[in-house]
């Protein structure tokens, strides 16, 4: 990744097995767009009385020359799940700007 990867922790203890998930996640995006700019990873439990249904919270803050895409993702007690599903999520979101800036997007007549 040409900007470094940001990850942080907040509610939990950093760990090194979530960092190197986030990293490999990153790196994958630096293989769709070499372009990257900026990706900040929040990983957060919040506090336990807080809490209403989801236990982890995972956010993702991408920068592109152009473009800032935000994630916000929100489950269950599997930390790895949630940080899948929100890497998936900027993915899907980066590859359809990068579809959009080539011009592989059709656009209907009005």
């Amino acid at each position: 990744m040409q900007a470094p990867l940001e990850i942080t922790f907040r509610g939990i203890d950093p760990s090194p097995s979530v960092e190197a998930i986030a990293t490999a996640w990153g790196a994958r995006l630096d293989h769709l767009c070499d372009r990257i700019q900026r990706c900040h990873v929040w990983i957060e439990l919040p506090h336990r009385h807080h809490r209403h249904g989801a236990a982890f919270q995972v956010k993702i803050d991408l920068t592109i020359p152009g473009a800032e895409i935000v994630v916000t993702q929100a489950g269950d007690d599997d930390v790895y799940a949630v940080l899948d599903d929100a890497f998936v999520a900027v993915r899907r979101q980066l590859h359809d700007r990068l579809r959009i800036r080539r011009g592989d997007v059709k656009h209907h007549a009005a």
